[in-house]
């Protein structure tokens, strides 16, 4: 994997009428919003080979929502990603050989994995600080990673509803 891209899903809703958590849906915000952040990604030249999804509706609406933006990307649902922790999504993402992966998850993994990534490549004090203060939902986090796989923040498109 040479790039890697964290997009936490969109703002849900507080509650899904079957009252489970999986099946909250994006708000209409949260759908603008998650276009948005595509938009601001592909802008940038970043472009997913493969796109795993995290099998919760909020989670899937928001590929949806940014889908436009890759058209040649491929996605899979994978329902290992639904909350999962930081070393889960490394190692799910870590297992593709393609060039460039984009998760599309859930927090606190998503963040704590940017975290991770950015405290391995000796970011800044400040960058830090930001992601570890405000990682709202439609948020990219994008890391590109070297021979040794060291990684570098490429790019931190903040999200949100607004």
């Amino acid at each position: 994997m040479q790039q890697l891209i964290l997009l936490r899903h969109a703002e849900a809703q507080v509650r899904a009428s079957s009252g489970r958590d999986i099946d909250r849906a994006l708000t209409p915000l949260g759908q603008s919003a998650a276009a948005r952040t595509g938009a601001a990604l592909a802008e940038a030249g970043i472009t997913p080979q493969v796109v795993m999804v995290s099998n919760a509706v909020r989670a899937t609406e928001t590929w949806v929502a940014a889908q436009p933006s890759f058209p040649a990307s491929a996605s899979e649902i994978k329902p290992e990603l639904y909350n999962a922790s930081a070393s889960v999504i490394l190692k799910l993402a870590c297992a593709r050989a393609e060039g460039s992966v984009m998760v599309v998850g859930h927090n606190p993994g998503i963040q704590t994995l940017a975290l991770e990534l950015l405290r391995s490549q000796g970011a800044s004090p400040a960058t830090i600080a930001r992601v570890e203060t405000r990682f709202p939902p439609a948020t990219a986090a994008v890391f590109s990673f070297d021979g040794d796989e060291r990684p570098t923040l490429q790019t931190l498109i903040m999200g949100g509803a607004g």
